[in-house]
């Protein structure tokens, strides 16, 4: 602060000479606390350069700064040759980009996952794909599992990896460059979100919006794009557009009702990291959700944790104003571990009272509604119930392996029934990810809810529609 002081007093001299103008004389005390006034925000300016800097600052190669790269606004077009067939079932759409892809899904089938929990098998969805020989369809495909179809939800949430980025930029020294091509890497994707059949998917790092649009498309999906406003993709010659997040939902169950879009700020100042958000009625039954998803600041130090969990609270503020008391899912990449800062900061926030899903799919259904009413205590026990990790890759600069993936949702509005469980480091291979075998450093998050009456468990709803419970009280922090 003692530079920017002095850095402030060079910058209101310099502008004293080089304008002259005809003031009233104030008094002394007045002209103090002019100067005051002056230097204070001056500071603040030359802060907000700074803090500019740090959040526009874009990775090379070595994870730096371009610096003096050139932007290169190329548009989303690498994709306006793909022509599909109409009214293709997805079994008949995997079929289709199976040939489009020009090798055998046995070849290069994605790695074998399961949920936590038995699944109701879709039989007939089922046949369909083990007639292309995927070695995971028995296990991952089906419908959402018990209950009511209507009011039942399955949520992925995945950091696609951006494919200028993870080509071109990120470093990924023991992937075979054949896999990191975007000619074998978008089937893979398509084929890791249509066999899991979602309802509701959460993505991030998308470059390449007009190719998904136009495949999930054809299976009665609709989405929502909204890029970052300085995308590192940008400074890449070969870049497809800037990435960004993006929201899909199913039109023959879900009505969007409406949505909104956020650029992060941090102290004011608006960041490049995003957010979408996405008001959503089950058809089924006229209940009410709100989605959200985010992409926060990447890197490690304490600085960025601090500027990823100011991020963070200007994310709380924005999803509270748009969603209101309605049911929430808020998921996407956070870059962060649970342990810092940003993680304690949404699950101790009183405004929204979340719970994180792959933390609590395990517990008690009474012991998630009655949590300790010692927040820090609430925090440390989810963080012990995360999963080891949700990406795992190797760079030029080491190997990582852990959590910054989340799934938060409203546990006294949504039951969490089942969680896609993670391959185990066998199963990956000793290369990681990306691979031949998968195609992201991040795995897919994928949740299945139960959306429930506001009324649910002996709660009663106000004029507002918010729930009051006798058993919950004021567990949770507040955010100012």
């Amino acid at each position: 602060m003692e530079f920017l002081m002095k850095t402030s007093r060079l910058i209101v001299r310099s502008k004293t000479f080089a304008r002259r103008v005809a003031v009233p004389i104030p008094s002394q005390l007045k002209m103090g606390k002019f100067y005051t006034s002056q230097r204070h925000s001056h500071s603040l300016f030359i802060f907000s350069i700074i803090l500019r800097k740090i959040l526009y600052k874009k990775p090379n190669e070595l994870m730096g700064s371009f610096n003096s790269a050139p932007k290169i606004n190329n548009v989303d077009s690498q994709d306006d040759d793909l022509e599909l067939p109409e009214g293709l079932s997805t079994s008949a759409l995997l079929q289709h980009v199976q040939k489009l892809w020009g090798r055998s899904f046995e070849q290069n089938s994605l790695l074998t996952r399961q949920f936590l929990k038995p699944l109701l098998v879709d039989e007939d969805f089922t046949d369909g794909l083990k007639g292309l020989k995927l070695n995971s369809i028995s296990r991952v495909c089906s419908a959402p599992s018990g209950g009511e179809a209507s009011q039942n939800l399955r949520l992925l949430q995945w950091n696609i990896l951006s494919q200028t980025l993870g080509q071109h930029n990120d470093g990924f020294v023991r992937c075979p460059e054949e896999a990191l091509t975007w000619e074998h890497r978008k089937y893979l994707i398509v084929q890791e979100i249509l066999q899991n059949q979602p309802d509701v998917i959460c993505l991030q790092e998308v470059d390449h919006f007009k190719f998904l649009q136009t495949v999930l498309g054809t299976q009665n999906y609709e989405g929502i794009f909204f890029p970052k406003p300085d995308s590192p993709c940008l400074y890449i010659e070969q870049n497809n557009g800037p990435d960004g997040c993006a929201i899909f939902y199913k039109r023959d169950k879900l009505q969007l009702l409406g949505y909104d879009t956020r650029i992060l700020e941090v102290w004011r100042v608006q960041s490049n990291q995003v957010a979408i958000a996405a008001r959503l009625r089950m058809r089924g039954n006229g209940r009410e959700f709100c989605v959200c998803t985010t992409h926060l600041k990447a890197r490690h130090g304490a600085l960025l944790a601090k500027l990823r969990n100011e991020q963070g609270r200007d994310l709380i503020r924005f999803v509270k104003q748009f969603a209101g008391d309605t049911p929430l899912l808020l998921c996407g990449d956070f870059n962060a571990e649970p342990v810092e800062p940003i993680y304690s900061t949404i699950l101790g926030c009183d405004l929204l009272r979340l719970g994180s899903a792959y933390a609590d799919v395990k517990l008690d259904r009474e012991k998630i509604l009655q949590p300790s009413e010692d927040v820090g205590e609430f925090v440390s026990e989810s963080i012990k119930r995360e999963p080891p990790y949700t990406t795992w890759k190797i760079r030029e600069d080491g190997e990582e392996c852990h959590t910054i993936d989340y799934v938060f949702y409203t546990p006294d509005r949504l039951k969490i029934k089942n969680c896609l469980e993670f391959p185990a480091g066998e199963q990956i291979g000793k290369n990681r990810t990306p691979s031949y075998q998968y195609p992201s450093d991040h795995f897919s998050l994928v949740c299945d809810f139960e959306l429930l009456p506001s009324a649910e468990n002996g709660g009663k709803s106000d004029s507002d529609g918010e729930r009051i419970s006798e058993t919950e009280g004021s567990k949770h922090g507040s955010i100012q």
